[in-house]
């Protein structure tokens, strides 16, 4: 009889640790990857943005008539220069009242359309298409379209047909500063163009709020509507309502197309950028001076954003709601 036991079977072998290197290439080097990607993005910015905005400021504090690289230092100068400019002021006055009017009147409709989607049961991504279809179009055709379809000065124009029905004479909307009529086609077009936009951020802010807090209102003898929305909805929007009225009021200080599209050369009711527009590519081609007006135009979006979000509470942790 064997005696053989299994001490004396033989063993495998022990694997060998396996002396391959590190792998290289893309899927190996984490860095890379990210300077790969992020690298022709950097580069742009620092090209595009970063190196004209620094330009910009250098150009402020020098003599620079129809050229960039100028010799003759003179401080403050052109900041007193646009500062006594009743034409620069004059436009930002005016646009701080546009601001005033347009940011609520945005934020208002863009949150009402949001709110009309998000109830919907039936055909919700047909409406959401449709109401942010108008982003997608350029300010300058929508601008042409105001001018030269909808609001014409003539009766052929959609709004004066209109008007035309009940009586009213032609109005010359964009032909006449008083009334201010073009005011009208400048807020109405707008309105049309940024709307749509904000109404996908507020159904996307409407959509994470949990059901839960409905349905516990719903126990304590809240009543749907008004008081579910004034004391459960508002307040959870409160981080997206925000960021909107930030960026309202950005975009409020920086509108150009559609007011040098549609008042075309008119002195009256330009915005800070039209203005600094003509300063700096006019007859004269004061760089130094416009540049002075930008940056004075960006510390003043700067304080009033820095304001609004702070009334707002912007960056206050859940603690301190």
């Amino acid at each position: 009889m064997s005696t053989t036991t299994t001490r004396d079977l033989a063993r495998p072998a022990p694997a060998k640790p396996s002396k391959a290197g590190p792998r290289r290439g893309l899927r190996g080097s984490g860095t890379f990857n990210f300077w790969l990607f992020t690298g022709p993005f950097l580069i742009g910015l620092l090209i595009f943005v970063y190196v004209p905005i620094g330009w910009s400021i250098w150009l402020s504090f020098y003599e620079a008539r129809f050229t960039v690289t100028p010799s003759t230092f003179v401080g403050f100068d052109n900041y007193r220069f646009m500062l006594e400019n009743d034409n620069f002021i004059g436009a930002l006055g005016t646009f701080t009242v546009f601001a005033a009017i347009i940011v609520p009147t945005t934020w208002a409709l863009s949150l009402g359309l949001a709110l009309l989607v998000n109830r919907l049961r039936f055909m919700r991504a047909f409406f959401r298409s449709v109401f942010f279809l108008p982003t997608a179009c350029s300010y300058v055709a929508a601008s042409l379209i105001w001018k030269m379809s909808i609001f014409n000065g003539v009766r052929f124009g959609l709004a004066n047909t209109v008007l035309g029905w009940f009586g009213v004479e032609n109005i010359a909307w964009l032909d006449n500063p008083n009334p201010p009529w073009y005011w009208l086609v400048i807020l109405t077009a707008r309105l049309w163009l940024q709307s749509g936009f904000y109404m996908i951020l507020f159904l996307a802010a409407l959509q994470n709020i949990p059901g839960e807090l409905y349905e516990a209102a719903a126990i304590d003898g809240a009543k749907p509507g008004w008081q579910t929305f004034r004391h459960i909805t508002l307040p959870q929007l409160r981080a997206t309502s925000t960021a909107v009225i930030l960026l309202l009021l950005i975009a409020a200080y920086q509108a150009f197309d559609e007011f040098f599209n549609l008042l075309s050369k008119t002195t009256w009711g330009r915005p800070p950028l039209v203005e600094l527009y003509y300063t700096a590519l006019g007859d004269n081609q004061d760089y130094g001076a416009g540049s002075a007006g930008a940056v004075i135009l960006t510390l003043l979006i700067v304080i009033v954003t820095l304001f609004q979000g702070k009334i707002m509470g912007f960056g206050r942790g859940d603690e301190s709601k």
